[in-house]
């Protein structure tokens, strides 16, 4: 990975049930401004386009197009700019960081809309690779199914496991370093069986093609009756 230029970081808030999800890029070379700005537009493009009766189909057309009329020169070469197609922004519900709703980043035929009191993360992933992602790397960071069913779980230490991602984490994300932190320092077999069984799920590390570079933008928005709040927008950010 080039240190000139960031991982996307990730930030979320959460209270009484209600999560606020963002993330951005920083690049360290001016080079890489372009595919920086590019998921910034995309994003910023998307909130504009987002509102009460907005079709998903008309936002991610919106964003596409922004994200495509940037491109990026690297070692003398010229690259297209394109949104990565197999990631998505999505809707927000208590307790449920993805929620039941996609909003995408391309061209599509959906025919769904917004609707009002719903929560939305608008986020954007702009590439100068293949601008599809395939999981890859080991993975540290899980998540309890929101409507995972009830298993009878056969394993001692699974169970103590769930029991503690239940009382610290709930259906919120978590990562390994965090169930060390918990005492659960064995945790790599119960955590295989509560992925296996349906009731945790693993994400890995996503990442396109070998030497291209991918950005991220996100932004948290609630529409209200009478306004579209973008409730992650700060003076800095």
């Amino acid at each position: 990975m080039d240190p000139s230029l960031d991982t996307a970081r990730r930030l979320s808030s959460f209270a009484g049930g209600r999560i606020v999800d963002s993330a951005f890029t920083i690049a360290f070379n001016e080079r890489y401004d372009p595919i920086v700005e590019a998921s910034q537009a995309g994003t910023n493009t998307g909130v504009k386009e987002a509102g009460i009766d907005a079709r998903f189909s008309d936002i991610g057309a919106a964003i596409q197009e922004t994200i495509e009329s940037y491109e990026i020169e690297l070692n003398g070469k010229t690259w297209p700019i394109k949104p990565v197609r197999n990631l998505n922004g999505h809707s927000i519900g208590p307790y449920q960081i993805h929620g039941g709703k996609s909003v995408p980043i391309t061209k599509n035929q959906e025919s769904s809309i917004m609707e009002e009191g719903e929560f939305y993360a608008i986020e954007t992933f702009a590439s100068n690779g293949k601008a599809y992602v395939v999981e890859d790397l080991e993975c540290s960071h899980y998540m309890k199914i929101f409507d995972a069913q009830h298993v009878p779980l056969r394993v001692k230490s699974s169970k103590a496991l769930l029991h503690a991602i239940e009382q610290n984490f709930g259906t919120l994300a978590f990562c390994r370093r965090w169930l060390d932190d918990l005492g659960q320092t064995r945790h790599l077999m119960a955590l295989k069986n509560l992925v296996d069984n349906d009731i945790v799920q693993p994400y890995p590390p996503l990442c396109d093609a070998k030497g291209s570079y991918v950005t991220q933008m996100e932004h948290t928005i609630l529409l209200r009756p009478t306004c579209k709040e973008v409730i992650s927008r700060g003076d800095d950010f």
